[in-house]
């Protein structure tokens, strides 16, 4: 799924200021990790973009990258996925909204977007005289692959 809200130099423009109302210094590597993600179009662990980083930038620790992950979710850049025991995803948070089939085996992450589901959420939440905000969905699964291997 890609169905993106903004481009990437929009995210990195407004990245820019956040870094300037928050007093920081510019920064290579959060542009960097932005950009990483963004062109990934899926899911990365930490260490998935450490890794990415590191072709162009030898001087990349995990550390970092960790600090910059905090700050990019804390300004919303980005949004966490607990996948499973192996840890957090993040993707870029300027995404249409989309919920989440994850398999426990594997760990692979499909997008979904079900009209019907997005329907009886809100039917629901009136039901119970709610404005429904939000709502994050996922359903953990085996996946086809796993499970012809499990048999």
């Amino acid at each position: 799924m890609q169905n993106r809200l903004e481009t990437l130099e929009s995210i990195l423009d407004r990245l820019r200021i956040s870094i300037k109302k928050n007093g920081l210094k510019n920064s290579k590597q959060r542009e960097e990790i932005l950009s990483v993600l963004y062109k990934s179009g899926t899911h990365l662990s930490p260490e998935e973009i450490a890794s990415e980083i590191k072709i162009k930038d030898k001087t990349t620790s995990i550390s970092s990258v960790y600090r910059i992950l905090s700050f990019l979710e804390k300004e919303k850049f980005i949004t966490a996925l607990e996948a499973d025991k192996s840890g957090r995803r993040y993707e870029i948070a300027a995404k249409e909204h989309h919920d989440h089939i994850i398999c426990l085996n594997c760990g692979d992450i499909i997008e979904f977007v079900d009209p019907d589901i997005e329907d009886r959420q809100i039917k629901v939440a009136k039901k119970y005289n709610a404005k429904l905000i939000s709502h994050n969905m996922k359903l953990f699964v085996l996946c086809a692959k796993c499970q012809k291997l499990k048999t």
